[in-house]
């Protein structure tokens, strides 16, 4: 992997990454942009205790621009866009309309191929594996961010999500904060560890899965992909390695080189769910899945009000869910979930496992 770092005309950084040692990228961005104010901060809840982003300059940001005039399409003569030059394998910008930046964290664009038509689905291995690359370069990078405790790796796929640019790419946040989520995963941590006597939780949950088997839907050398017992989505894939290691930087060669064909698989399988292709059950001509597939890793700041919890203790892992329930209808967020946080899945976690089984290319 190469790696080249550049600023755009608004002194936002942006970084190819590329296949080929010998790739050149001296292209100049050569639009006319004024420096970028923002007016991000983060407000803490005193009732919750979780924190909100109030990011009003993002009500600016583009919005289904037609593919002629994607922003993350690589410039060509006088179209210019968000990437100075005519081609790129992968690259990663800083975000224009950010949700956090400065003293409040980091925004960052993932751009995961030139191709706009595609999809991460389409990717080659090598692609794929390239991309494993940056999340983890990245990871490390804004890991010494004074600002940043926490870095989290995503992707949103479909309209149906809120995307609103059909180029697929996804982003980077890096929070000043232990996000909620990961929060209570430490306290569940903690709670066990000392219930225990020292098992980690993580583990627990893994060998458990193996164990019963109903749920898993692939398994290989170096991870294994399961929908969780009390999955919150109607299809909801947890992918682990079987080392466990706290995030992207931890992860060894061989697992390294074989998650491109691992989730590959695992995205290519949520795209057949509702198609009717393999003896499918569901309609037949149905578009491209929407999901959502988030990173999960240990934060980076302090852990002392999780007592007796420690980096090492977390365990990386890849959340992939989809929002449809079912060909043509979607899950909502309603008034359980939304108003309570108390989720009501349609789907049995073992049916869903089921048919992600039955959708494997061979």
């Amino acid at each position: 992997m190469k790696k080249t770092s550049t600023r755009l005309a608004d002194g936002r950084e942006l970084i190819y990454y590329d296949s080929r040692d010998d790739t050149v990228r001296d292209a100049v961005d050569r639009r006319p942009l004024d420096p970028i104010v923002t007016t991000s901060e983060v407000r803490r809840d005193p009732l919750l205790g979780d924190s909100v982003a109030i990011a009003s300059q993002r009500q600016g940001r583009t919005y289904h621009p037609p593919a002629n005039e994607c922003p993350l399409c690589p410039s060509q003569g006088e179209r210019l866009s968000e990437i100075p030059d005519s081609s790129y394998d992968v690259v990663v910008f800083e975000n224009r309309f950010p949700s956090l930046a400065g003293d409040s964290g980091r925004c960052e664009v993932v751009c995961f191929t030139s191709d706009h038509d595609s999809s991460f689905a389409d990717l080659t291995e090598e692609q794929a594996g390239l991309v494993l690359d940056a999340w983890t370069d990245r990871t490390a990078e804004l890991s010494h961010l004074p600002s940043v405790e926490q870095v989290f790796c995503f992707e949103n796929r479909g309209a149906e999500i809120g995307v609103t640019l059909g180029h697929p790419h996804g982003q980077i946040y890096a929070y000043p904060f232990t996000t909620p989520r990961t929060a209570l995963m430490l306290r569940s941590l903690a709670t066990h560890k000392e219930a225990t006597g020292g098992e980690n939780l993580f583990d627990t949950v893994v060998a458990r899965e193996v164990a019963d088997g109903s749920r898993i839907v692939l398994s290989t050398d170096h991870w294994i992909a399961f929908v969780p017992y009390a999955a919150h989505w109607p299809y909801e894939v947890h992918l682990y390695p079987r080392r466990r290691v706290p995030d992207l930087l931890g992860l060894d060669e061989g697992a390294r080189t074989e998650f491109p064909q691992v989730y590959l698989e695992l995205l290519r399988r949520f795209d057949r769910i509702f198609d009717g292709r393999d003896g499918g059950k569901e309609g037949v001509g149905e578009s491209a899945t929407p999901y959502i597939s988030a990173w999960h890793q240990a934060p980076f700041g302090s852990l002392e009000e999780f007592e007796g919890v420690n980096r090492d203790d977390f365990a990386l892992h890849l959340e992939l869910f989809t929002i449809r329930r079912t060909s043509g209808k979607l899950k909502f967020l309603a008034g359980s979930e939304s108003g309570m946080s108390v989720f009501i899945n349609d789907i049995q976690p073992e049916s869903a496992a089921q048919r992600l089984r039955e959708v494997a290319s061979s």
